[in-house]
């Protein structure tokens, strides 16, 4: 049986590449989607063996949130993640989630085409170097944020005040101030500017 496909990119043009790649060399592409929501409804609808999805989804789910949700429904297909964006806490994330792989996107052809087949056979597949990588950052601490501290910190990172952070969350000032705290402690920097780039290097945000 030939193995199905969806594709999951905010970007046409990458999906058109990708669709070229997997037809040439006999998968079937069952659809693409734009969001994380959409492929949602489609997986539902097509049941593709395995879903190919970008890690970075513009607005709304990401592709780990997608992969965790469509690892949670019947009949699940199997999901590699391709990105460019190469940090370990990524790498966790998707596979915490259930992603049978996570590719960069600098990967030749072959690789992806031999991730789907492998994916659709159960194994899991990791971007090159990325095997001992994952085995590493799981011996290593990890910085472990709320779903509020996390929404602050996105907020910081877009150079929000206190003031504004309160208003668009819809807390109190005081209750942002002590967020702050915790994310820098939790981070082991002493600035929001410096919070933010950490967050960024590990992944967080």
């Amino acid at each position: 049986m030939v193995t199905s496909v969806l594709l999951v990119d905010d970007h046409p043009i990458v999906r058109a590449g990708l669709r070229a790649v997997i037809e040439a060399r006999g998968f079937r592409v069952v659809g693409e989607a734009s969001t994380g929501e959409d492929a949602l409804v489609m997986a539902s609808e097509l049941r593709p063996d395995v879903v190919l999805c970008d890690l970075r989804l513009g607005e709304g789910m990401d592709g780990v949130d997608t992969t965790a949700a469509l690892r949670r429904t019947a009949n699940a297909p199997a999901v590699v993640i391709l990105t460019t964006f190469d940090h370990d806490a990524q790498i966790i994330r998707a596979i915490e989630a259930g992603a049978a792989g996570y590719l960069l996107k600098d990967v030749d052809n072959d690789a992806i085409v031999a991730a789907i087949g492998d994916a659709a056979a159960g194994a899991m597949v990791l971007t090159p170097g990325g095997d001992a990588r994952v085995i590493a950052a799981l011996r290593a601490p990890r910085v472990q944020l709320t779903g509020r501290e996390r929404e602050v910190l996105l907020l910081v990172d877009e150079g929000a005040a206190n003031k504004e952070i309160a208003a668009r969350l819809f807390i109190s000032e005081s209750t942002v101030k002590t967020h702050v705290v915790h994310l820098l402690e939790k981070l082991g920097v002493v600035s929001r500017a410096a919070a933010a780039s950490e967050a960024r290097r590990l992944g967080l945000i």
